[in-house]
């Protein structure tokens, strides 16, 4: 097996070593620079990675992308694009020689993509990732937020792995040119579902929530708009920008995907805010019976962690259900030790119980 590892680079230079640690397994690596200024070409060279210049103007993440990958060694079987930030976790060649038996042209992982702590060592949103995938057959698609699509007539075969990807951010970049760039994406295509929720969710970010409202109402229109889980994210969104409808809004994401905790957890927060204690409780216990915690990109840790617990705690204690507020507040607690609100919390449920 010939396995090939590429990425982009823009100054870079703080990641060359980890990422070069992580990735040194591979057969080639390959680093395209679109116009470094400091020492990313240079320690990318002395570690004997392959760099190459690459030179997009417009800019989009697409064209260098597959520029980088154009240039790979055309005898691998398989190529990873592993962003500068990311990491390979020891193992990886081994889950790929598995993949390779099984025939698979697009082998899947679980991508770590957010960390809850400043150590990055408890892992915040995960989902399956999808950038590792046979040298023939496949491009990049997209301004921004672009996608490894195949092409030509060879069927795609997909396989689980126990490989693994982290990502380590740098969070002081900007992302200023998302927004431009995910416009143009949506000028270029206004039938693509994925972008049309992306541009809308990128409008948002930025605080202009009446155009983010005519894109989220426009995205659940589309035609092939039809995946469940992403048409909740944009009625849980338009629940943010449309709050008179607020609760529409969410118990329609809650028909929309059932299996998914986030808007029953938002509807608990709510009525938490609202002081109705029975529909807090009822719908954060609703979201604490999902168990399964689905492997995608918007499954969002918020409501995988202390809260739905810490608000069934908090809504069993006002409603005078204290032996439950006790088991609630103890998962709570023991999912965010740190919270110490949590702690004293309960403290108080405990020394009900003792007084019931």
């Amino acid at each position: 097996m010939k396995v090939g590892i590429y990425t982009i680079a823009l100054n870079e230079e703080q990641y060359v070593e980890p990422w070069f640690e992580s990735a040194k397994e591979a057969d080639f690596l390959l680093i395209a620079d679109t116009g470094s200024s400091d020492m990313t070409v240079q320690w990318a060279g002395e570690r004997g990675i392959h760099v190459i210049d690459v030179g997009v103007k417009p800019w989009r993440f697409d064209m260098a992308r597959n520029a980088a990958l154009a240039a790979m060694p055309s005898d691998l079987d398989y190529c990873i694009a592993l962003d500068m930030d990311e990491v390979l976790l020891p193992g990886w060649r081994e889950e790929l020689e598995a993949a390779l038996r099984q025939g698979a042209t697009r082998p899947r992982y679980q991508y770590t993509w957010s960390w809850k702590d400043t150590e990055e060592t408890i892992p915040g949103l995960q989902y399956g990732g999808d950038k590792i995938h046979s040298r023939w057959g496949y491009r990049w698609k997209h301004p921004v937020h672009e996608v490894i699509t195949r092409y030509g007539s060879e069927p795609e075969t997909q396989c689980w792995t126990g490989l693994e990807i982290h990502h380590h951010p740098d969070n002081s970049k900007a992302r200023s040119q998302y927004l431009p760039l995910l416009k143009q994406a949506v000028d270029e295509d206004p039938h693509d579902d994925r972008n049309a929720f992306y541009y809308a969710r990128e409008l948002f970010f930025y605080g202009k929530y009446d155009e983010a409202k005519v894109e989220f109402l426009r995205h659940l229109e589309l035609p092939d708009a039809k995946w469940p889980p992403e048409r909740a994210a944009s009625m849980r969104y338009l629940a943010k920008v449309d709050p008179e409808n607020k609760i529409y809004w969410l118990q329609k994401a809650v028909e929309t995907a059932p299996g998914r905790r986030e808007p029953l957890v938002e509807l608990a927060q709510y009525y938490y805010e609202n002081g109705d204690w029975g529909q807090t409780r009822n719908y954060a216990v609703e979201a604490i019976k999902i168990a399964n915690k689905p492997l995608e990109y918007l499954c969002e840790d918020f409501a995988w962690y202390d809260l739905p617990y810490d608000l069934a705690a908090i809504s069993s204690y006002q409603l005078g259900i204290y032996d439950e507020a006790v088991v609630y507040g103890e998962k709570a607690s023991e999912l965010n030790p740190s919270e110490s609100r949590l702690a004293v919390n309960l403290l108080h449920y405990r020394d009900a119980v003792d007084k019931s």
